[in-house]
């Protein structure tokens, strides 16, 4: 009995043994797990920024205000050594640019114009700067014009009508604006010799008699400078004489008129009818249509010109047309003082035309421009008239004109 107590008692205490050393090991297991690997969440992370990317908008500005300083490099009224590169130079730069960077091209004479401005075919025109002139040469001395259409219209209508009449002689050209030359140079490969160009062309082919035929209007500052350079050239030719300018001579006050000033208000207010669609002036008078024509104006002396003019108009019986400038000068050619001529005198329909030998910037956009002080726009923005229009149309073209200049150069030649 005692025996299987202790058996029993012994199998116990062994159970217990043998439990406990479970409940340890399952204990340890369960104090030290292993734990389940955690998928970690994935952030998005920022993308490292990129190198910044200079600024379009900087680099075309950059670009467009490089091209426009090398055109106001250009844009001066001397030649030097370097103008023939610099004229390359600001073509090249102005192809090199997207037209986006073209539209932002400014200075203080540069704008997208200087050579996006559709003016007509260069090759229509005529630079007449060949060598082999001979000894007898007519030099027809112009400002000039960088719009291609009219200058090879009226300027080159002008040099066309003399080389026929005078078939002995050699006809040159030379202009007095390097300015335009440079820009007609730039912009479509044509040289164009200026004064001091063409006399050295001149004495270089040994030409002995020299005639100058002016195109100018008139006895003004460009014909005096003119004069000036010709003095340099004293002895290097047997002969040199000077034809009139258009006008003629200028006289001291505005009654003073002469043959020249009848020939060109004729020719002019005849053409400019017309184009209009009248028989005649007097048909546009009729009509209730005044004639507006617009020259340049200046401050040197012969300015007395325009008054001279409007003498002529009136005298002519032309009370319908009205001589105007661009430079308000003298003081009653303005274009204020003009249009409230043109009301007072009761006409309510006006046609605009250029009283200059061409049709250049003056004419296309001083006069007839989209800008609001045109005088097209500023006339219309008066209210006082039913229609403004214009007529873009350089003196220069008209038969009776060249055929002035002609009769000019007959009377110096004989």
């Amino acid at each position: 009995m005692k025996k299987q107590i202790v058996t029993k008692m012994m199998v116990g205490a062994m159970s217990v043994m043998l439990l406990a050393g479970c409940g340890s090991s399952a204990d340890a297991t369960q104090t030290t797990p292993t734990p389940e690997p955690e998928t970690a969440a994935v952030e998005e992370q920022p993308e490292t920024p990129a190198e910044p990317e200079a600024d379009q908008d900087a680099i075309d500005q950059q670009k467009a205000d490089e091209c426009a300083a090398l055109i106001d490099a250009i844009y001066v009224q001397e030649r030097t050594d370097s103008t023939d590169e610099q004229c390359k130079a600001a073509k090249d730069a102005w192809d090199a640019l997207t037209d986006a960077q073209k539209e932002l091209v400014e200075g203080e004479n540069a704008d997208p114009d200087y050579f996006g401005r559709d003016t007509g075919d260069a090759k229509l025109d005529d630079p007449r700067n060949a060598d082999d002139i001979g000894e007898n040469e007519i030099l027809v001395v112009s400002f000039g014009t960088s719009y291609n259409d009219s200058r090879a219209k009226d300027i080159k209508g002008i040099e066309d009508a003399i080389a026929e009449s005078y078939p002995d002689y050699s006809v040159r050209r030379a202009f007095t604006a390097q300015t335009i030359i440079n820009h007609v140079q730039a912009r479509d490969s044509e040289a164009i010799d200026n004064v001091d160009q063409a006399l050295k062309r001149a004495a270089d082919n040994g030409v002995k008699n020299l005639v100058v035929q002016p195109t100018h209007l008139m006895h003004g500052a460009e014909y005096d400078e003119l004069m000036d350079t010709l003095s340099e050239y004293g002895d290097t030719f047997d002969s040199v004489v000077v034809a009139e300018p258009l006008l003629g001579s200028v006289g001291n006050d505005a009654s003073v008129i002469n043959e020249d000033k009848k020939a060109v208000a004729i020719a002019v207010v005849s053409e400019a009818a017309k184009e209009a669609g009248f028989d005649d002036i007097d048909a546009a008078k009729e009509a209730g249509v005044a004639l507006v024509l617009m020259g340049h104006g200046t401050a040197h002396e012969a300015k007395v010109s325009y008054s001279q003019m409007q003498t002529m108009m009136d005298e002519l019986g032309y009370d319908n047309v009205f001589i105007g400038t661009v430079e308000g000068e003298p003081e009653e050619t303005a274009c204020e003082e003009v249009m409230e001529a043109v009301s007072e005198a009761g006409y309510k329909k006006v046609i605009l035309r250029p009283l200059m030998v061409v049709a250049g910037d003056h004419a296309n956009n001083d006069m007839a421009g989209e800008d609001d002080d045109s005088w097209v726009n500023v006339f219309k923005a008066s209210g006082k008239f039913e229609s403004v229009d214009t007529q873009i149309s350089g003196l220069g073209r008209i038969d009776d004109i060249q055929a002035l200049y002609v009769s000019h150069l007959k009377d110096v030649i004989r």
